[in-house]
């Protein structure tokens, strides 16, 4: 009963630094940096695989669209958060 406690924490911990990594990422947009610094880089690199898949659902014109995928993936990743610990929770 213990270990599933343990993986419950694990999994919203995981999903609690992917959902601060994507807003840190999303932040990032609104500031010039160079995505070849070290600490940028493997922000891009996890953040990359979560975001890619909803980079199509973007708004406006090249110049000036507004892109959700940073939103739906923290929906995604809440909605994956809520469906995990619920299963999970019936082995309790």
């Amino acid at each position: 009963m213990e270990a599933i406690f343990l993986v419950i924490q694990v999994v919203d911990k995981v999903i609690t630094i992917l959902t601060w990594a994507i807003i840190i990422r999303a932040l990032l947009s609104f500031i010039p940096h160079s995505p070849r610094q070290p600490i940028i880089k493997i922000l891009y690199d996890i953040t990359d695989p979560l975001l890619k898949p909803f980079q199509r659902f973007q708004l406006g014109g090249a110049a000036f669209a507004v892109d959700f995928s940073p939103i739906i993936a923290i929906f995604v990743l809440n909605l994956i958060r809520v469906v995990l610990i619920r299963m999970l929770g019936y082995f309790l």
